[in-house]
């Protein structure tokens, strides 16, 4: 039985967090609370499993309790809150601070709606409750990396992450050089943050990082992120591959979907394309990692002790899809030479 902890300020909001958390009778509401001065002496005698969080409260915001939260004694974080691109930046922040993921609101009394925000939200809680949450302050990041081999001939990178891949993320793309390999990515992430996601990256990584639009080129020293309203799927020809989005039914659970670039990869470029699955719940990416290990595409697989949630690149593993499994901070490295065509005896 999973016990949380729900922050929310409106009474009608915890209720209905409450009836969907508690509906399939594997989650205990143990406690609520209207703002997080409240939580904070609720946790002097509780210590739930999961908190749900929302980032607009009075007494004290969401941002602030979680950097409190997390510097102090970190547990496991799902912020609820409302999602619009003018709320992405707070919720970038969030997960940043080390929140698990972040689950739009509803507001509308919609039962079809509820019933999807529902689903979602018990299954990040379920991702959470199996989260390794980190004090803040741990995550050190790493020095730029050299560039390795010559640009126009470097392998393309195909990358997929889910839960705590936001900050895998920019820990491996802050240290890759300008001269770095074409890179595809997919992050689970709601639609509207995917932007302001992308500007972040931008601003942390000498490669240049943007959200992906139709037609966009897969080119040395770009990385392109898949929107979150679509998959994204490599295309063209290896030589001149470029993106496609695609508006179609969830593959796993998500659109995007890791599996659907991952098979996409297998597809076009064969054995000259390098696979990388990070953390996240679930499976998503597994069979199409398995598809480019089979191509002959060097695959990696994020280990257990670096990940928050060891879902996706178990379930890689376990098909025997990944060519080495590294710890996060030695896959910027390991990917880098990948793509150059070189042994990763080194490092693994």
């Amino acid at each position: 039985m999973i016990s949380i902890l729900i922050i929310d300020d409106d009474d009608a909001t915890r209720a209905r967090l409450r009836t969907q958390l508690e509906a399939r009778g594997d989650m205990q509401v143990v406690a609520e609370a209207e703002n997080p001065i409240v939580a904070r002496r609720l946790l002097d005698r509780l210590t739930p499993d999961v908190i749900t969080l929302d980032l607009l409260m009075p007494r004290m915001d969401g941002i602030t309790f979680l950097q409190k939260l997390m510097a102090g004694r970190p547990m496991p974080v799902v912020v609820v809150s409302t999602i619009t691109q003018e709320d992405a930046p707070a919720c970038l922040d969030a997960l940043a601070l080390g929140a698990v993921a972040v689950v739009g609101k509803v507001t509308l009394p919609h039962p079809r709606l509820w019933a999807r925000f529902g689903g979602e939200l018990r299954r990040q809680v379920r991702a959470a409750a199996m989260s390794v949450p980190r004090q803040l302050g741990q995550r050190q990041a790493g020095s730029l990396l050299a560039a390795v081999g010559e640009q126009s001939r470097l392998r393309p990178v195909m990358m997929g992450a889910s839960t705590g891949g936001t900050e895998a993320l920019l820990s491996i793309l802050s240290r890759l050089p300008k001269g770095s390999p074409p890179i595809a990515i997919v992050q689970h992430m709601p639609a509207g943050f995917t932007a302001s996601f992308a500007a972040r990256l931008n601003d942390h990584s000498a490669v240049r990082v943007k959200e992906a639009t139709d037609g966009d080129l897969l080119e040395p020293g770009v990385a392109l992120l898949a929107p979150g309203h679509a998959h994204l799927e490599v295309t063209g020809s290896a030589t001149r591959p470029t993106v496609i989005l695609k508006e179609t039914a969830r593959v796993n659970l998500h659109r995007p979907s890791v599996d659907c670039l991952f098979h996409s990869a297998a597809h076009l470029f064969g054995a000259e394309a390098v696979g990388v699955l990070l953390t996240g719940m679930g499976d998503d990416g597994a069979r199409g990692l398995a598809a480019m290990h089979a191509a002959g595409a060097t695959t990696l697989g994020q280990d257990q002790a670096s990940c928050v949630v060891y879902g996706m690149p178990a379930a890689a593993a376990a098909r025997g899809a990944c060519t080495t499994i590294a710890p996060l901070d030695a896959i910027p490295a390991l990917l880098l030479q990948a793509a150059a065509s070189q042994s990763l005896s080194a490092i693994a």
